[in-house]
């Protein structure tokens, strides 16, 4: 009898550990599994010295890739810089990623972040806050404004000769699923500090980012420049740092779900994948998820929004 228990338990813990397994496997997400170098590129990624910017830092520079992280602190990118080159070395590789330093919501530090390149192929905007309350850069605009969306399109406009220079300049903007939740922007409001609240202001920044690329892509076929692509993901939802602003609440977060999180590996699989795969080749303008594309919000569709945006 107690032989038969034995069994049952034991068919009951493979059942058990195989659903976990399956379960564990559709809250990994899409992964790039396509073996595509990247020796001879350049690349650029934004909010480099953590999470899934890391991530694809690490990837880049596996591929062969030259990689210029753009980090808002200096010391925390030194210190992700080291912890990259120990790996390269692991892999017996002797190339190592540049750190600048590129405080994303203020616009002078962008200027002075500019790498010093004939082109570049490859510009992954990562970077992103999500704030607890208002809070104003020494520019005038608020800070998720100006971080997940100015930031990033002034870095991409002072950046799109040297993108435009390359053979197949591809451009990647890091948005989110939440961005289909966002209100429509309305610019002359967009930096008030009356009737703020952080998780609509992220929103907003989010929509924008997947506007941004819609529209970009239009400019740059109007002119002649469809070998450049530009396109934006949900990357996942993912064990990261993006809601440390949040106090206690983030940390109880990722104790109670950290089982259906991505990691940081799984969420740069998308960014991957827009930067490399061949099946992205020529795709220009898209949203994507989970390495495929997918349907963006009616706001990102709004052709005349997205052109006021710029």
């Amino acid at each position: 009898m107690s032989d038969c228990n034995c069994s049952n338990i034991a068919i009951l813990a493979v059942i058990s550990i195989g659903f976990m397994y399956l379960i564990r496997k559709h809250f990994k997400g899409g992964q790039f599994t396509e073996n595509v170098s990247a020796r001879g590129k350049v690349a650029v990624v934004t909010g480099a010295n953590t999470g899934i910017g890391l991530e694809t830092v690490k990837e880049l520079n596996l591929r062969g890739a030259k990689v210029y992280m753009l980090c808002r602190s200096g010391q925390r990118g030194a210190v992700a810089k080291q912890e990259l080159v120990k790996i390269m070395r692991q892999s017996w590789r002797n190339v190592s990623p540049n750190c600048i330093d590129a405080l994303l919501g203020i616009m002078s530090v962008i200027r002075d972040g500019i790498p010093v390149e004939t082109r570049i192929d490859i510009l992954v905007n990562n970077a992103g806050v999500w704030t607890s309350g208002y809070q104003q850069t020494k520019d005038g605009h608020e800070l998720t404004w100006a971080t997940n969306h100015l930031g990033h399109f002034l870095l991409t406009e002072l950046l799109l000769p040297l993108v435009e220079t390359a053979p197949a300049g591809r451009i990647i903007n890091v948005s989110s699923l939440v961005h289909a939740q966002s209100p429509a922007i309305d610019l002359a409001t967009i930096d008030s500090k009356e009737g703020f609240d952080s998780t609509i202001a992220y929103d907003k920044s989010k929509l924008a980012n997947v506007m941004h690329a819609r529209e970009l892509a239009r400019r740059l076929r109007s002119r002649g420049s469809a070998h450049v692509t530009v396109n934006s993901l949900h990357p996942g939802v993912i064990a990261t740092e993006l809601l440390r602003n949040l106090g206690i609440g983030y940390k109880i977060f990722q104790i109670v779900f950290a089982f259906f999180l991505k990691s940081r590996k799984d969420g740069a699989q998308t960014s991957l994948y827009c930067a490399l795969s061949t099946e992205v080749k020529g795709v220009s303008g898209q949203y994507f998820s989970d390495c495929a594309k997918k349907d963006n919000a009616v706001f990102a569709k709004d052709d005349l929004a997205c052109k006021q945006l710029k």
